[in-house]
């Protein structure tokens, strides 16, 4: 069973076979989909799985938070189950794949007082761009 299956039974999230497949279709390290893609891959396990049904329990999801929403540039969202491990993300300016990072240190502590402007910061989300090694032999 996938962490992320373990995880929703845990919470005894009721688990019918369209939900079941959609967290099978995101379980995985450094899974980084769209919601067009947790739908054809959903589709490829459970044809009569329609478009609204992914992106209602992607939602949920999101919700319960046990799915990230990550929107690294102007393209679609994508959804990260990697959801209780703190980690940034590594972005190919060209092709848009994306890798989980852990760097070592703590970005909160980055910020030195006089550029916090009084905020009281509670998060921190970096993306390091570049290009992937497909992209730069290309």
């Amino acid at each position: 069973m996938s962490d992320l299956l373990e995880r929703l039974r845990g919470r005894g999230w009721r688990m019918t076979a369209q939900r079941r497949v959609v967290a099978e279709v995101l379980d995985g390290e450094h899974v980084h989909l769209t919601a067009d893609e947790v739908h054809a891959r959903a589709v490829a396990k459970l044809p009569e799985i329609s478009r609204a049904t992914v992106y209602n329990t992607l939602g949920e999801l999101v919700t319960l938070g046990e799915v990230l929403e990550v929107s690294t540039d102007r393209r679609a969202k994508r959804y990260d189950p990697n959801a209780h491990r703190p980690h940034h993300h590594l972005v190919c300016a060209r092709c848009g794949s994306i890798r989980d990072v852990h760097p070592t240190g703590n970005p909160l502590a980055d910020l030195p007082d006089s550029e916090r402007f009084g905020f009281t910061v509670s998060d921190v989300e970096v993306t390091y761009r570049g290009l992937c090694p497909n992209c730069t032999s290309a």
